[in-house]
């Protein structure tokens, strides 16, 4: 059954959600775990499982037993290892990135797990194999480096391995997807280019989550004309064709088309915004065609506002096949972008509305009550018997929870 087909009859469920009340859904991830088969668990602690999650210290988390109880869970269950985001738009300085790879370095070092730092792509292996769980750092944008390209070879350095050019905005790179939605319909800078140039050189893979369409398309243009053979991802971002949206309108084409269907604000198909965070099968075949991946993530407020409730496995694994469907499963993978907790980004976000030209979008579906992050390690495990279902092999499973990635990186690291 499609995607689009299951959200249409949750959205029958929705008219009861207040659009301004109390969110109903669950801050933290319903916990499907003990749902899933024996034989789907076994699975999981005998294969390797790569997450990506994105949880600031201050935003997503306060103290360092938040992260240590998230990883041992995680680590309990087979979880192999995250990428873990350590910049966005909250760190836009140098002495703030810093500061934060200090402090996830110490919380992390506190788990009860051995914690193997990702050096190169091999070591998510060894992990799984030895029984730890690995930690690679990624950097979801470029403002910390503070106009100099020269320090791409420290983050390097630093072990981060997967770096967004830009957030939502613009940037001294490019145009992120907010920025996109509201009409800048500029891409890539010259300063961009050199960015990804000592990407390229130092072994960062370059990641298009989060960027306005045209910055996208220049990325992916410059890469293939100097860096022929480099892929590049999108980290955590579904794909459009699955909801049936449009991803790269303008609040003002979106307004117009809502307008000529006869919605309006309130109505069950209304949408307030593009799904930005979503990104069109032609930006995903164009990182199939370099050799990288699409990883899906399944955070219920990127989805358009349209989970009134915690997303099950079976809507998680509907989403993997979507992908599927689209990029074969040698170019699929998971990245959840769990918070970890949702309640501190959501206050922030509704205290910060102005910082998010969306429309109201994502403040309306926390709101609605879509507030799980489908956490990896609550929904892995029964999603795994979901795709058995769908006919997926042991070996289809098994690249999309990491061996894409690892083949991915092996292409882009140095």
């Amino acid at each position: 059954m499609k995607l689009r087909n299951t959200l249409k009859s949750l959205v029958a469920v929705a008219v009861t959600v207040s659009f301004i009340g109390t969110a109903s859904a669950s801050i933290e991830t319903k916990d499907w775990h003990n749902t899933a088969s024996p034989k789907a668990q076994q699975f999981l602690q005998n294969n390797m499982a790569i997450d990506f999650y994105a949880s600031p210290f201050g935003t997503g988390w306060a103290d360092n037993r938040e992260v240590t109880n998230y990883i041992d869970l995680a680590h309990s269950r087979g979880i192999s290892g995250a990428t873990i985001t350590l910049t966005s738009p909250a760190t836009p300085t140098w002495a703030k990135y810093k500061a934060e790879l200090a402090k996830w370095t110490e919380a992390v070092q506190e788990s009860n797990a051995k914690i193997r730092f990702v050096d190169k792509p091999e070591d998510f292996v060894l992990a799984q194999k030895n029984g730890e769980y690995a930690v690679m750092w990624n950097a979801q944008t470029t403002m910390m480096l503070e106009g100099d390209a020269s320090r791409v070879k420290e983050l390097a350095d630093d072990g981060i391995r997967v770096m967004q050019l830009v957030y939502n905005g613009v940037e001294q790179t490019g145009v992120g997807g907010l920025s996109a939605l509201a009409g800048d319909k500029s891409g890539l800078t010259e300063y961009g280019k050199e960015v990804i140039d000592e990407m390229v050189k130092y072994g960062i893979t370059v990641d298009m989550s989060h960027h306005g369409y045209q910055t996208t398309k220049d990325i992916t243009d410059y890469m293939k004309e100097k860096h022929p053979g480099v892929p590049a991802v999108y980290s955590h971002s579904p794909l459009a064709s699955t909801y049936g949206c449009e991803p790269h309108e303008t609040l003002t084409e979106t307004e117009k088309r809502m307008a000529e269907k006869g919605y309006k604000k309130g109505d069950l198909f209304h949408r307030l915004a593009a799904c930005y965070r979503l990104i069109s099968d032609e930006q995903a075949l164009t990182v199939k065609e370099m050799g990288g991946m699409v990883s899906i993530t399944a955070t219920e407020w990127m989805m358009d506002g349209v989970w009134p409730e915690d997303i099950t496995p079976k809507q998680f694994a509907e989403m993997v096949d979507g992908a599927v469907k689209v990029l074969g499963v040698d170019h699929v993978g998971i990245g959840t972008d769990d918070m970890m907790t949702v309640s501190r980004v959501a206050d922030f976000a509704i205290e910060n509305s102005h910082m998010y030209t969306d429309n109201g979008y994502m403040v309306d579906a926390f709101k609605r009550g879509s507030t799980g992050c489908a956490e990896m390690s609550k929904h892995l495990a029964p999603v795994i018997d979901e795709l058995w279902k769908m006919g997926y092999s042991n070996e289809d499973i098994r690249k999309i929870m990491g061996e894409n990635l690892v083949r991915v990186y092996k292409k882009s690291w140095k």
